[in-house]
């Protein structure tokens, strides 16, 4: 799970780029602002979704070569009866998905693996989801091949060895699906850690955005308790960073249970590293005169 100190941290970010006065709506601003506070964090979960799936498809080329020798053998026989152009049809699909695959993961493989390119970033991203529907694709195609055949009894002796091609070729994508969903898999341990790069990045946004909402539907009451403080307020006339730590560090003084001096002194942490060099000393004044003025 997130610290609490993370979720402050991107609760003043997201307060600062929506800037609350005349800024992005911020239902419009959160998507671009996740893109862009989580860009590291699932760029290192795309490579280790990658090195996963390149782990678990390694022996898929002679499986591969396996099908398409046995699918040209059962394809000839499946030609020669009208009765089985679906079947016929549908093998010819499964070998152009099954090339296909071959495809998308040879991208996958030759895209960069570090670097802080956002373009390249986005590329790999776009490229793993095409593998996996990619893979989604087959696994219908596959089934719909092997249903197909148990209403041709008498076509078992030439599709049998094809059959069990497909069959190989599906363990593997069985596989792949619990790296795409590693969260739906609780029981596999070597995913531990693709879950929990998931879990963190959604729960971090969970959290945060639940605190902004929070600060967001308080802020007439907020900024009613900074101004009663400092004369002739106006949040415009406020540094836009110390304007959002101010309004977290006074929501969390009249809303919530969190000890006065915590709040305060992470306030003035968040001054360090985001505001100006006199941010601190100003944060932390207002805030403890706040503090002062609100009842326990």
């Amino acid at each position: 799970m997130p610290s609490r100190r993370q979720i402050r941290e991107a609760t003043i970010q997201f307060l600062y780029c929506a800037d609350l006065e005349g800024g992005p709506d911020a239902t419009s601003l959160r998507e671009p602002f996740w893109d862009s506070i989580t860009e590291s964090d699932r760029r290192n979960l795309q490579v280790a979704t990658f090195r996963t799936v390149h782990h678990l498809a390694s022996g898929r080329q002679d499986r591969l070569a396996e099908f398409v020798t046995r699918a040209e053998t059962a394809g000839a026989h499946l030609s020669a009866l009208p009765v089985a152009e679906p079947l016929k049809t549908l093998l010819t699909r499964l070998l152009a998905l099954e090339s296909s695959w071959s495809i998308a993961i040879s991208k996958l493989e030759k895209l960069p693996k570090t670097g802080d390119d956002s373009d390249v970033a986005h590329e790999f991203e776009l490229a793993l989801q095409n593998f996996f529907k990619t893979d989604r694709d087959l696994t219908f195609h596959r089934d719909q091949f092997l249903k197909k055949l148990e209403d041709h009894p008498s076509l078992k002796a030439q599709t049998e060895g094809v059959a069990a091609s497909i069959r190989r070729l599906q363990r593997i994508s069985d596989r792949i699906r619990t790296v795409e969903n590693p969260e739906k898999f609780p029981e596999q341990a070597d995913l531990s850690k693709l879950r929990d790069s998931k879990s963190e990045i959604t729960a971090l946004k969970e959290s945060t955005d639940t605190l902004v909402d929070a600060i967001l539907a308080a802020k007439e009451d907020i900024d009613g308790k900074i101004s009663s403080i400092l004369e002739n307020y106006a949040p415009e006339r406020i540094d836009p960073v110390d304007r959002a730590i101010l309004r977290l560090g006074t929501y969390e003084l009249i809303s919530t249970k969190t000890p006065r001096k915590v709040v305060i002194n992470e306030a003035i942490e968040l001054a360090k590293r985001f505001g100006t060099t006199d941010s601190k000393r100003f944060v932390n004044g207002l805030l403890d005169k706040i503090a002062q003025n609100t009842p326990v």
